[in-house]
């Protein structure tokens, strides 16, 4: 690849350590959209490093400073696997104090994910709020954030797991699998007025939502349209510049509200067995390459 440099409104950012997300695989698979890419695709949506280059034009940031960004990959921007990433000033900010480069390479893509669930949600405090997949990275971020903003949270785990959701702070923890809904039920039986579907488990669980509630899907699925349920396809893409948000990512870190979790830290030659084990399943927190 021909070397890149920050251009207007831009930094470079010498990338050192990015997370492998679920996303990631699906790119590499052929599963989304490549109809704006040309080859070769490069995957990753979340990176960490050093600035190393500064546009002429951008203040406020320097050589040297530490940053976690945001990456697009399949589009001009490109993605995150890369040795050095151009990013617009807005898709990234620095990264927590005392927190390690692979760590932070953890926050953004799953991070603004999660807050644009809790802003669509615009639940009040003491609403609830239900989730699957509580275990994973996506699911930890959306309930500690959940229950910072105040949310009566209801979270699954398999048994195996559940010492990890209840180390998050649901209120409630029921068991994951086809008697979730039920389980959610048992508690409020009127159901919740909000699921974050981050196990991706749909028709399954959607009897949780209560009439008129609101449902979030990760990977574009448009829902039944059963009993007034408003469902959402939640498109982190649109987040790309949310500079403020990536802020308020920075300070949950910094303050113990949001916990980044690192599976495990490989060489960037190792990609492929981070791609094969992260699909075999059962890994809780982000494999991380570094170069």
């Amino acid at each position: 690849m021909p070397e890149p440099h920050a251009g207007a409104g831009s930094v470079r950012i010498r990338v050192q350590a990015f997370a492998v997300n679920p996303t990631d695989t699906g790119v590499r698979a052929g599963q989304r959209d490549s109809s704006q890419a040309s080859p070769p695709y490069v995957p990753g949506m979340d990176a960490a490093g050093v600035i190393d280059e500064v546009g002429p034009d951008v203040t406020g940031w320097q050589v040297g400073d530490e940053v976690m960004a945001m990456a697009l990959p399949l589009t001009a921007h490109g993605g995150a696997y890369v040795q050095e990433l151009v990013a617009p000033v807005g898709s990234f900010t620095r990264i927590p104090r005392g927190t390690s480069l692979p760590l932070a390479s953890t926050v953004p893509m799953n991070g603004l994910t999660a807050l644009q669930i809790l802003s669509h949600a615009s639940l009040a405090p003491g609403q609830t709020l239900a989730v699957t997949g509580a275990a994973g990275l996506l699911g930890n971020y959306v309930v500690q954030l959940a229950k910072a903003a105040g949310l009566t949270v209801i979270a699954d785990a398999a048994p195996a797991d559940e010492a990890l959701v209840r180390s998050l702070g649901p209120d409630h923890v029921v068991p994951r699998g086809d008697g979730f809904a039920a389980a959610v039920r048992e508690l409020v039986p009127d159901g919740a007025d909000a699921l974050a579907d981050a196990a991706v488990q749909r028709s399954s669980v959607v009897d949780a939502v209560r009439d008129g509630g609101v449902f979030f899907d990760v990977r574009g699925w448009q829902g039944d349209e059963a009993r007034g349920i408003e469902f959402v396809q939640v498109m982190v893409f649109s987040e790309y510049r949310s500079f403020d948000k990536l802020e308020q990512l920075r300070h949950a870190v910094e303050s113990g509200t949001l916990t980044p979790r690192v599976a495990e830290v490989l060489p960037a030659a190792r990609a492929e067995e981070a791609h094969e084990r992260l699909e075999a399943g059962g890994m809780r927190g982000r494999f991380v390459l570094t170069w």
